[in-house]
């Protein structure tokens, strides 16, 4: 899988998916301190799908209307241990192919998936 992983994004995760075989590009490395609104160009541009903790990125899909075809995916979680955390945003993430064209929130039991508002 192609991931951008927003700046907020765990290291341990970011290493994890490295490990286990996805292209993962992390803002805090690659980009850092890049405006919301850059990190879904890149996003879209690299056809990554956009892993996040930061809940703007909802108001920029449906409100600004600025998305990704390849999907945003928005974490609501809370860690008990780092690598508790890690397994299970790595276990999420491996759990679907089918983010593309999708703004998803995962949350403690469950997942919500919203299609994306098309580019105008």
């Amino acid at each position: 899988m192609r991931i951008l992983a927003n700046e907020n994004f765990p290291r341990d995760a970011v290493d994890a998916l490295r490990a286990r075989g996805h292209d993962v590009v992390w803002v805090r490395t690659d980009c850092p301190g890049s405006p919301d609104r850059e990190v879904v160009w890149r996003a879209e541009e690299e056809a990554r799908v956009l892993v996040t903790f930061d809940k703007d990125f909802g108001e920029l899909a449906f409100r600004a209307g600025l998305t990704t075809s390849a999907g945003i995916i928005l974490f609501r979680v809370t860690a008990l241990s780092p690598s508790t955390f890690t397994a299970k945003i790595v276990a999420v993430l491996e759990s679907r192919t089918d983010w593309s064209g999708h703004f998803s929130v995962i949350e403690e039991a469950r997942i919500r998936m919203t299609p994306l508002p098309h580019r105008k």
